[in-house]
């Protein structure tokens, strides 16, 4: 099994057996920051600009979503963009081995 899908299976285990979902969503277009507040109090962090749909869009229209399906999907329906608490997981746990990995 690669690391891919130990992260895919962590992922998923963690959403629907331990019931992590997106609490809220805080935007700061000024730093490129999206910060995604989980009901853990655990909070994400994302630039903005890694979305293309999202990074032209007003902080009205970025403020604009709806949480989807227990809080584990984001949706913008005047963007016509979704993401998924999943994906973002995926993203942070890439981000901590490529820091654990420039640190070895």
């Amino acid at each position: 099994m690669t690391i891919l899908e130990n992260n895919n299976d962590f992922s998923e285990s963690i959403i629907y057996n331990d019931g992590l979902s997106i609490q809220n969503i805080d935007f700061h277009k000024e730093l490129d920051l999206m910060l995604i507040i989980l009901n853990s109090k655990v909070v994400l962090q994302q630039k903005i600009s890694h979305y293309p749909l999202l990074i032209n869009a007003t902080i009205e229209q970025l403020n604009n979503y709806n949480l989807m399906a227990n809080g584990t999907g984001v949706h913008w329906a005047e963007l016509d963009e979704d993401l998924s608490l999943k994906g973002f997981l995926q993203d942070e746990i890439r981000k901590i081995l490529k820091t654990s990995t420039i640190a070895a």
